[in-house]
């Protein structure tokens, strides 16, 4: 008899547009991400007031997207948009994941993967992290929009699962529901899944997220 493959978590980053945003947190993905890096194209701010982030359709876990801020500013802007998740992109380290944590936040870190990735780095993390990211090296530090090698996490080894990002299109999905890759949790999407920054194709996220439901 076969084992029934787990349907791989989708999380979709940069909504900024609040109509925009609202379709699609009533896709119901598993995550809907916002930015909070003034730096980005995505800056959540210029458009979306933490009340209409927080009257979003129920369901997807928020998650905030921040690079080197101050520990004070994230739990700031986590009760004003009614975050569940920070997602962590700067140099913050397992002391500030635990502080967030210990501040009733979940933590997911992300990591910039370019020919190889260093386990014995990300095991400072294990404690303190609810999941990792795994992104593209580029010179920004998330959101370049470049594919990474799959294959390097054919040998982690690590209690911590992780979310894929880095370029992800519709094209992808049929090679990502057969992936064999341990730790291996969900999916994050961004600017292929753009008709402008910030502003999502609902229909392309659709049918997406239904190509990643095994059956």
């Amino acid at each position: 008899m076969s084992v029934r493959k787990p349907t791989l978590l989708l999380k979709v980053c940069g909504l900024r547009e609040p109509a925009n945003a609202a379709a699609v947190a009533g896709l119901s993905p598993d995550f809907i991400g916002f930015i909070f890096h003034a730096a980005s194209s995505r800056y959540a701010p210029t458009e979306l007031s933490g009340a209409t982030a927080r009257a979003l359709p129920g369901g997807p876990a928020r998650v905030g997207v921040f690079v080197d801020a101050d520990l004070q500013t994230m739990h700031t802007i986590a009760t004003e948009y009614g975050l569940d998740f920070v997602q962590l992109h700067g140099h913050e380290t397992p002391a500030d994941c635990a502080a967030l944590q210990a501040a009733g936040l979940q933590v997911i870190k992300a990591i910039a993967i370019g020919e190889k990735l260093n386990l014995s780095t990300l095991r400072l993390f294990v404690p303190h992290v609810n999941y990792f990211l795994f992104d593209t090296l580029g010179h920004a530090p998330g959101g370049n929009g470049i594919v990474f090698d799959w294959q390097i996490l054919r040998h982690y080894d690590l209690p911590i699962r992780y979310l894929l990002a880095g370029g992800i299109g519709p094209e992808h999905a049929a090679e990502l529901v057969q992936l064999e890759l341990p730790g291996l949790a969900g999916i994050d999407v961004n600017s292929r899944f753009e008709i402008g920054p910030g502003f999502k194709d609902i229909k392309a996220l659709a049918d997406f997220q239904a190509a990643l439901t095994v059956n």
